[in-house]
């Protein structure tokens, strides 16, 4: 029974962790503070390529927020960190093309990695 519970306690505290990793990426990257970014993600040690499909900010992935946020420098960054495969499957470069960032900084970086 106590093994139950501490796995159950375990649980509920790697979610809040991951909540409040995913929070701190959001915020970091409203703020195009690249540096407090990488500092994080060494931290827990965690790479972006590994959790970057399951953390949304405002509905939006990080790449689309970055986009609509303006914060190019740590946009630039992200696309760096990520395969290819990875931003197409997120759709964040036909995201960019349908609300009106087309010609920004984080879209020309995704078409240059995914080689189109």
């Amino acid at each position: 029974m106590m093994l139950g519970g501490t796995a159950a306690n375990l649980a509920v505290t790697g979610t809040a962790n991951a909540n409040a990793l995913a929070q701190n990426l959001c915020v970091y990257v409203q703020g195009n503070d690249r540096l407090r970014m990488r500092e994080r993600l060494r931290e827990e040690r965690i790479q972006l390529r590994r959790v970057y499909d399951s953390i949304m900010c405002n509905g939006q992935s990080l790449l689309q927020f970055a986009m609509s946020s303006g914060a190019d420098d740590i946009g630039e960054y992200i696309v760096s960190q990520l395969p290819g495969s990875t931003i197409e499957a997120m759709g964040d470069l036909e995201w960019a093309e349908s609300n009106g960032y087309g010609d920004s900084a984080i879209a020309a970086a995704i078409r240059e990695r995914i080689g189109s």
